[in-house]
C-alpha cells in the first residue's frame, strides 16, 4: 500500500477533481450541452444533476465512513458517462468551447475513464 501521507494527498487530489468538475457544470454549462447524446432527455437537468453528484461524491470521498460508498458511486457515475464519451468519438472533430476535440482526443478520454474508475476502486478497497 502507498504510505499514508501520499495516500491522503492523492485522495484529496481525486476528491478535489470531482468537486471542481462538478462546479464546472454550473460555470460552463453550455460546454456540456455539446457532448450530451441527442437521445438523452432533459439535457439541462442531467448537466446540473451530474454536477451536483460530482460535488457530493467528491466530498463523501473525504469522509472515512462514506469513502467506500462514494467510491462505488463514482464508479457507477463514470460508467453512466460512457455514452457521452462514445458520442464525442462519433461527433469528433468538433469544438468544445475554445478546444478542438479531435478523434484522437475523443478516443483518449476512454482510457482516462478507466484510470478514474481504477482510482475509485483503489479507494474502495484500501480505505484507511
Amino acid at each position: 500500500m502507498i504510505n499514508r501521507p501520499i495516500y491522503k494527498i492523492f485522495l484529496w487530489v481525486y476528491a478535489l477533481f470531482y468537486v471542481l468538475a462538478g462546479c464546472n457544470h454550473f460555470l460552463s454549462t453550455a460546454v456540456y450541452y455539446v457532448i450530451m447524446p441527442k437521445w438523452l432527455p432533459a439535457h439541462g437537468f442531467l448537466i446540473y444533476f451530474s454536477g451536483v453528484l460530482e460535488i457530493v461524491f467528491g466530498i463523501l470521498l473525504l469522509i472515512k465512513k462514506t469513502r467506500k460508498f462514494a467510491a462505488v458511486l463514482i464508479i457507477l457515475m463514470l460508467i453512466a458517462f460512457i455514452p457521452a464519451h462514445i458520442y464525442m468519438i462519433q461527433k469528433a472533430p468538433f469544438m468544445l468551447g475554445k478546444i478542438l476535440i479531435t478523434p484522437f482526443i475523443a478516443w483518449a478520454r476512454l482510457p482516462f475513464q478507466l484510470l478514474l474508475i481504477g482510482w475509485a476502486w483503489y479507494y474502495h478497497k484500501k480505505t484507511t
